[in-house]
């Protein structure tokens, strides 16, 4: 699978790259402190990261001072599975490489299918974050080489929670999470339940 930077100008109309706040002392407590699994693994709030000064002045500049959650994905992982979206950017902050795999809610079917020949791949190196847009399909991050990633991941306070009211009938049946909609693969190994409905390959960034 071809991986582009995130300078390529494809980038553009997913995400970019966040200027003006140094990630040091976030990247380096991500690397400190969170487990680095054989799967994947994703915690939304941490409370040592989201203690940092750093959190403050994400939620100032990047959130127009809104709560905000800190956590991580983190593990080993080349493929697909699945694709989700939120009703809000994402930052993604890179403590080791990553490969995002990415689409444009926007090539959503009225069926609520997606061909995954549309997806694309971008390496966001180490000490890097991003801005990931609301529509913008993402999923957990991958590693470009066999050792593993760390991603920080920051998002509106509340986020990938459980819900509390059942949901099912159009778009509302993609949602599993609060603020969370997603569309699984086949192949994904997603809980029973889960809307199937990426059409095509499950991709693997190896490939």
């Amino acid at each position: 699978m071809k991986i582009l930077q995130i300078t390529d100008p494809a980038f553009r109309k997913y995400g970019r790259k966040v200027e003006g706040i140094d990630f040091t002392k976030l990247v380096d407590k991500i690397n400190g402190i969170t487990p680095l699994p054989d799967g994947v693994a994703y915690e939304p709030s941490v409370p040592e990261l989201e203690e940092l000064d750093t959190a403050d002045e994400i939620s100032a500049k990047l959130y127009g001072e809104l709560p905000i959650e800190i956590g991580y994905c983190n593990g080993h992982n080349a493929m697909l599975n699945a694709l989700e979206y939120h009703r809000s950017s994402e930052i993604n902050i890179a403590a080791t490489d990553a490969v995002l795999m990415v689409g444009l809610q926007q090539d959503i079917t009225e069926d609520f299918t997606y061909d995954t020949s549309l997806i694309e791949a971008f390496l966001v190196p180490k000490g890097t974050a991003v801005e990931i847009y609301a529509t913008t399909l993402h999923y957990a991050p991958c590693n470009p080489d066999g050792a593993g990633f760390k991603v920080g991941i920051v998002l509106p306070k509340g986020t990938n929670y459980p819900l509390k009211k059942s949901h099912g009938g159009g778009e509302d049946r993609l949602i599993t999470a609060t603020n969370k909609w997603l569309i699984g693969h086949a192949e994904g190994g997603l809980p029973e339940g889960a809307h199937i409905g990426l059409i095509g390959k499950n991709l693997n960034i190896n490939e």
